[in-house]
């Protein structure tokens, strides 16, 4: 059994913000069930240093960035979790990217600390013998231990998952030194970008292979309009890298485990998921009942939802809203609320068992995202016969197999995608939505089609499997 370290910010059962957290706490078993041994590092928060007061120490290093530290070693819901104990860079109130005025200043020294960490680990070991084979880091906020792992001198292999490009880590060059970063490798070749560093460009230069979390995507990025910067550092790269699916935990998001359960073969729970869901919020809705369970931002597209709106309430649809965000774009959905009572309904805020009743009663999932490296939102929305409305872009083209007369013809198609992400393809993408509900027997045919397609992490684990091998060989 190979042996790997993932190195993140973030991972599920312990502490989330976003699908990254998802992701990575979703690896481990997926991984072992293919031969590989994983072991999670991510930061000892404040409520993790609580949880974790018992743990052994199997790590430390006097001066981590300013302070002592300690990697605590344990096990959460069957993972084996290491937490950076730096209280220097992680016990602050808070959240934890930002405080009360913004993103916390010091945030390319604490995630250097995060990485500086996971590749002394790759490269010595830890205390309990524990040694692992390859590094596998996700994000800019891992983005530098492939670095300190190759300009140290280390043959350890590593990998690096872009889950968004969006987010890169940058710091001005003053910063080098104290980023423990070498002064002969600031060239536009290496570290150097835009007069300054990133730690995601870091790993995109010195890990030895990149994913991205689809292969849409993985294309994607060579281009300006997604490459935000760093498509040439991505062309470069050539075949290192590869586009790796996201998956889901079938197990947790099913329908079967719903408060009214139902599956591919006996769909009643869903009707009556509906139901309950229309009730919970005071819906009445005649047509398809579309929910929207976002980040309410402009890049998931949800600027576009009050243009697309007033038409599909008049075509006897009905809208569900759960997320938060830009302010600007909250006010609009409660706007929306306003204007159509019982038709429309929003919850700002977040609550992951609300969500999954959302899925199990809606009709349609609506992701209108602008780029969006995989997403999860569509997977959902397969498992639960939520048919998604997609932008064609990223994860998205991917996963969802739009119903164009083709796909109808041959009885495979699982959803709806448009493209470009404006209004007028959305409108169209709607009207199609609600063509398609009106068939009843079209419609229980695409809800069967979604909800077998595998979107677990089994043929998505088996990659993982294989890229390490290679580089393990």
């Amino acid at each position: 059994m190979g042996r790997v370290l993932s190195v993140a910010s973030e991972a599920v059962p312990l502490v989330k913000t976003g699908g990254l957290a998802d992701v990575v706490g979703a690896l481990p078993a997926a991984l072992a069930a293919v031969g590989w041994e994983m072991r999670v590092l991510i930061p000892a928060y404040p409520a993790l240093r609580k949880q974790a007061a018992r743990w052994p120490v199997v790590w430390s290093e006097r001066d981590l960035f300013g302070g002592p530290a300690t990697v605590l070693s344990g096990e959460v819901a069957g993972t084996a979790f290491l937490l950076l104990d730096a209280p220097h860079l992680f016990d602050r109130e808070g959240g934890i990217y930002a405080g009360p005025d913004g993103d916390w200043r010091d945030n390319d020294l604490r995630f250097a600390g995060l990485s500086w960490a996971g590749a002394a680990i790759a490269r010595d070991g830890l205390a309990d013998g524990w040694r692992p084979d390859v590094l596998h880091a996700h994000d800019w906020q891992a983005g530098y231990a492939p670095a300190y792992l190759r300009y140290g001198g280390s043959a350890v292999p590593s990998v690096i998952t872009v889950h968004n490009i969006a987010f890169q880590g940058f710091s001005p060059a003053e910063r080098l030194t104290a980023l423990r970063l070498p002064e002969a490798e600031f060239h536009a070749d290496a570290l150097e970008y835009y007069g300054g560093v990133s730690s995601l460009k870091a790993g995109l230069v010195t890990a030895d292979r990149v994913t991205t979390v689809s292969p849409n995507y993985a294309g994607e990025l060579r281009r300006p309009e997604f490459g935000m910067g760093l498509e040439g550092v991505i062309a470069a790269r050539g075949t290192d890298v590869s586009g790796i699916l996201n998956g889901v935990d079938e197990a947790v998001w099913s329908p079967e485990v719903a408060e009214h359960p139902y599956s591919a073969t006996r769909m009643r729970g869903k009707a009556k998921a509906r139901a309950a869901i229309c009730a919970e919020f005071g819906l009445e809705v005649p047509g398809p009942l579309a929910i929207i369970v976002s980040r309410l931002t402009d890049q998931k597209g949800i600027d576009l939802v009050p243009a697309v709106t007033p038409e599909f309430i008049a075509a006897g649809g009905g809208v569900l809203v759960l997320g938060s965000g830009d302010a600007a774009l909250e006010a609009q959905m409660q706007l929306l609320a306003q204007q159509f009572p019982g038709r429309v309904a929003v919850r700002i805020g977040y609550d992951e068992a609300l969500s999954h009743r959302m899925f199990a009663g809606g009709d349609a999932v609506l992701v209108p995202s602008r780029f969006e490296p995989c997403g999860l939102t569509q997977l959902y929305g397969l498992r639960f016969g939520t048919l998604p409305v997609v932008a064609a872009v990223g994860g998205l083209a991917d996963t969802v197999i739009t119903a164009n007369p083709a796909a109808l013809a041959a009885g495979i198609a699982t959803g709806i995608a448009f493209h470009p992400t404006e209004v007028a393809p959305f409108a169209v993408a709607m009207q199609h939505l609600t063509a398609l509900y009106a068939d009843p027997k079209l419609w229980a045919q695409m809800q069967r089609n979604a909800m077998r397609q595998s979107v677990d992490w089994g043929e998505s684990a088996a990659r993982y499997a294989a890229l390490y091998a290679g580089l393990t060989a």
